[in-house]
């Protein structure tokens, strides 16, 4: 296996086509058999939400991407609790299963990598 690479997400789904580049990153990187995890953060947490139509405001749909991780083995999506709660987000709403992690256990997640990309 190559390097461990996390990409985080913090930004809301309608931000653009910035999202569906970060998860064509994501897959690319998986692909070359590197060691990919995503870490979804504040509003990164929104394009995980099920009922999401990116179309509407003329962006790419995302979701079949999301559900494609597990078939490019990225088994670590981690979402932070407390964003999450404080969108008023369970992990149910979710349209893939996620890890939750607290605010505190962030800075080990990402001090654990290789590499980390903000997206």
């Amino acid at each position: 296996m190559g390097k461990k690479l996390l990409f985080v997400l913090r930004r809301p789904p309608h931000a653009g086509f910035r999202l569906r580049e970060s998860l064509d990153m994501i897959l690319t990187a998986a692909a070359f058999d590197q060691a990919v995890a995503l870490l979804c953060l504040d509003d990164g947490v929104y394009p995980l939400k099920r009922g999401q139509h990116p179309e509407t405001a003329g962006l790419p749909p995302v979701a079949q991407l999301f559900e494609a991780l597990e078939l490019y083995d990225v088994d670590e999506v981690w979402v932070e609790r407390e964003s999450l709660a404080e969108r008023g987000l369970e992990p149910a709403d979710l349209i893939i299963p996620v890890r939750l992690l607290d605010r505190a256990a962030v800075a080990g997640l990402t001090a654990a990598q290789d590499i980390v990309v903000a997206c």
